[in-house]
């Protein structure tokens, strides 16, 4: 008797604070320095509300914030304008790309559970909100680090970024891999998990490791174990209200959704 098709063909992942980056710190650096910049103070906490959107459009988001957008009133004399969402943007990428390098590290677990996943013949898909050219400087780091997937898809490679479900699509495309039903998203931001919801992916999101707790491996274990848990539990609310199928606090612990998945069960 042949052996049953498999339910799963492709695992489409994120890359910073899900797969690189612990803690999802390079964008939140340079988003806060551009706007320093340009005389406006935001915090990180800011920085990291629109995470997982293309860049410009990131931008534009911390623009329109009442708060960010009252300083730059105050700072300028006149609100935020499409002139200033162009400087703003201009000076991200360079400034980004410099800061990158720092940030490359593949988060434990990582290039260990990729390997299972082709072991078992699925298709590795990858996209970013960073641009091709920002990609650049982070996929030869990350495969020094253990981690390639099988294609990346960038910001620019898609009319809308995230929550639309654009480059998941086209990441598709190029692995060949259909119906989208038989793709797992996997991400640590709300509107990346928005968009593998958008796509009628499977979606699994990363609480520990990625952007919603914004630390590094190092300031996660100088936390106590009761705020610790506490964040975490937070996190893991804010992903399954954007519509996350399943919560996991790392890469490292996909293999049993994937397993319940292949099974026809439901992923938690």
């Amino acid at each position: 008797m042949s052996r049953a098709a498999p339910r799963i063909l492709g695992v489409f992942l994120d890359w910073a604070g899900t797969t690189i980056d612990h803690g999802s710190r390079a964008p939140v650096e340079v988003f806060v320095e551009v706007f320093r910049r340009s005389g406006v103070e935001i915090t990180a906490a800011e920085a990291r509300g629109p995470m997982g959107m293309a860049k410009r459009e990131h931008i534009a988001a911390l623009l329109a914030m009442p708060r960010v957008a009252a300083s730059w009133q105050a700072k300028t004399g006149r609100p935020p304008d499409e002139s200033d969402l162009d400087r703003l943007y201009a000076d991200f990428l360079p400034l980004q790309r410099e800061v990158l390098a720092r940030h490359c590290d593949v988060i434990a677990g990582v290039p260990e559970v990729i390997a299972e996943c082709r072991r078992r013949g699925l298709k590795i898909g990858s996209s970013t909100g960073y641009t091709r050219e920002l990609m650049e400087v982070v996929a030869p780091l990350a495969a020094e680090g253990g981690y390639q997937p099988d294609t990346i898809l960038c910001a620019d490679d898609a009319p809308r970024g995230r929550p639309a479900p654009w480059l998941n699509f086209r990441c598709a495309e190029r692995l060949d891999v259909f119906p989208m039903s038989r793709v797992v998203v996997v991400d640590d931001t709300v509107p990346g998990i928005q968009a593998g919801r958008n796509a009628g992916a499977w979606t699994v999101a990363v609480t520990r490791t990625g952007n919603s707790l914004g630390l590094s491996a190092e300031e996660l274990d100088r936390l106590s174990p009761e705020e610790r848990a506490t964040r975490i539990a937070a996190a893991s609310i804010a992903l399954r209200n954007a519509g996350a199928h399943a919560v996991i606090e790392s890469v490292a612990d996909l293999l049993p959704v994937l397993d319940r998945l292949e099974a026809g069960q439901p992923p938690e």
